[in-house]
């Protein structure tokens, strides 16, 4: 009688937004319900991997970067201003839901204001997250200043200057993203349908009836789906 083989792990490494963290909804959900919506005879199991990061970005970079090496992922999900820090992955598809692309220009110009006195502070308390395992959120004009050179470094391949054949990444195979239409920050730019096709097309994502932070029903019935979708191709690639 034959055995049946073990299945191997593959990882999804997810990347949280800004005051994220190891407990955000998002990835519990996915966690929660992946295995489940994997066809049968599905050859792997997939983990879902979380951490929390360092809100400087480039501290980030370097944490999320250990983790890639780590648990080698084959997939990765962005949330919000984790998206950049998704970008800088490279040699992997992403998935993105609600990509800030625009929130690390604003937090360069907010930079500045940090140099007045008390505005770290207020800004501190404005912005602090929820109690749990979550990303500590500290505004100095140090780690706000970094996030312009960090925007420029995860969309270098995917910049106008560049030619498509000389990417070393496919922006039409290997990046979408889910938009809110009632995403609060599309109003002032921060979130922008337009900005994510200047840099990746018109085919490359779909919205969904829901605010800025997607809602169980759009992560069962949308982002789930495409996740498996995305982890198929990639399994068939490989054999």
């Amino acid at each position: 009688m034959d055995q049946q083989r073990p299945k191997k792990d593959i990882v999804i490494l997810y990347v949280h937004g800004m005051g994220g963290g190891g407990d955000s909804r998002i990835p519990a959900i996915l966690k929660d319900n992946i295995a489940a919506a994997l066809p049968s005879g599905f050859p792997a199991m997939v983990k879902v991997i979380i951490r929390t990061y360092d809100f400087d970005p480039e501290a980030g970079r370097r944490q999320i970067a250990s983790w890639v090496r780590e648990y080698m992922p084959v997939l990765v999900v962005g949330e919000s201003l984790g998206s950049l820090q998704a970008l800088r992955i490279r040699g992997v598809p992403h998935i993105f839901v609600s990509p800030s692309l625009n929130a690390p220009i604003y937090l360069g110009y907010l930079s500045f204001l940090t140099l007045i006195p008390g505005v770290t502070l207020l800004l501190d308390r404005i912005y602090r997250p929820r109690p749990g395992d979550r990303q500590r959120l500290h505004f100095t004009f140090r780690t706000l200043y970094r996030y312009i050179e960090h925007r420029k470094e995860a969309l270098l391949p995917y910049c106008t200057g560049n030619t498509r054949s000389g990417r070393d990444v496919s922006a039409e195979e290997d990046n979408f993203a889910f938009f809110g239409e009632h995403d609060h920050y599309r109003r002032s730019g921060i979130v922008s349908i337009r900005t994510w096709r200047r840099y990746f097309g018109d085919n490359t994502f779909r919205t969904y009836p829901g605010t800025h932070f997607m809602e169980e029903e759009y992560v069962l019935s949308m982002l789930i789906p495409k996740i498996v979708s995305v982890l198929q191709r990639q399994l068939q690639a490989r054999q």
